[in-house]
């Protein structure tokens, strides 16, 4: 389950039957820059016809560790200028921390930290072709479409997104957001939680007519950045020390931390029929958790990985997919609050 930095990149899905390319998508009312990105976009897909076939589908998967690659052998220096590894303390509270508090991070692994704190200083850039592929494949393993999307668009809302540019939606996490969703649904044993997680996301549940209909929509994007804000702030705060210093990585254990916490969010959201009303004491709850309880958070994830793969996180057996119907299906809901959480430089850090 682990997430070893000199693992050899995962092999990708074989190519596609031969599909036509999809029409371009223009969104109306996008800037000059957003248009000429996605121009971009669309002759990348062109040229990759070309030199790869038809078959070849518009873009190709890229594995968690080629794209770790790219950002380990990319200039980061300007994003490092603006990391800040732990949490700044003073007075009596850094005494405390320093008698009682978690053991430092190992010399060794401080690097490692640094380049996921690095990462998460990181745009969006449309100029970067492993950004987009990154993007490309997070939209085709969680829909299961075996040809890629515009870059601008409404599907991007429909995968849980605020807007028709992901790159909007980053802010605090950077591209260590898309990296965590990105190891989410192309590790093996991540890829079916991810993918049930996803589909709860996406319908609702239909309670019995005397009563209204129960929507446990929520976005699926947004609160991944949110959980990624939540594993960042452990990390910084030295309440992950324990376990990196054990391990020797840092990365995967931010990694599983990340998906340990969506597991725990889903099986409270589903068991408890939680809708968008709840996700900000939700998120509060898992951000005690992921600062006091790292360690039994991954055991859960641990037991969950190590369950049939016939079985949901909540141990029973998958449903068939809901239907679409409902005469509120295609109500709009506003998520408000939880996408604006903060993470503080300075100070303890905490939910907004």
């Amino acid at each position: 389950m682990s997430t070893h930095l000199e693992d050899a990149a995962q092999p990708e899905e074989p190519p596609p039957h031969p599909e036509p390319v999809p029409v371009p998508v223009r969104v109306r009312g996008i800037s000059e820059e957003q248009r000429s990105a996605q121009e971009q976009w669309e002759a990348v897909e062109d040229i990759q016809s070309v030199l790869l076939g038809s078959s070849a589908g518009p873009a190709v998967l890229i594995s968690f560790n080629e794209a770790l690659q790219f950002f380990q052998t990319a200039d980061l220096s300007e994003s490092r200028k603006k990391i800040q590894a732990t949490v700044r303390r003073q007075g009596l509270a850094a005494l405390l921390h320093f008698l009682f508090g978690p053991p430092r991070l190992q010399q060794q692994l401080q690097g490692e930290r640094d380049l996921a704190l690095a990462i998460a200083q990181c745009a969006l850039d449309d100029s970067e072709a492993v950004h987009m592929r990154i993007l490309q494949t997070i939209y085709k393993k969680l829909t299961c479409s075996r040809l890629g999307c515009p870059r601008y668009g409404t599907h991007w809302e429909e995968l849980g997104f605020q807007g028709a540019d992901p790159g909007t939606d980053l802010r605090g996490t950077g591209m260590l957001s898309l990296m965590q969703m990105l190891y989410f649904v192309m590790d093996s044993q991540m890829l079916p939680l991810a993918r049930e997680i996803f589909r709860l996301s996406q319908h609702e549940t239909q309670a019995p007519d005397v009563t209204p209909v129960l929507l446990q929509n929520f976005p699926f994007c947004i609160m991944s950045v949110n959980i990624t804000r939540l594993v960042l702030q452990a990390l910084r705060e030295e309440c992950l020390s324990r376990e990196c210093n054990r391990r020797r990585q840092v990365i995967a254990v931010l990694n599983e931390l990340y998906a340990a916490a969506f597991l725990q969010l889903y099986r409270v959201w589903k068991s408890q029929h939680k809708t968008v009303a709840d996700s900000g004491f939700l998120l509060k709850e898992l951000e005690f958790s992921t600062r006091k309880k790292p360690k039994q958070l991954l055991k859960s994830l641990e037991a969950y990985v190590s369950r049939s793969p016939t079985s949901m996180a909540d141990g029973t057996r998958r449903p068939s997919p809901p239907s679409a119907g409902g005469s509120q299906a295609e109500e709009e809901i506003n998520f408000t609050g939880v996408c604006d959480l903060q993470v503080e430089l300075e100070g303890e850090a905490r939910l907004i």
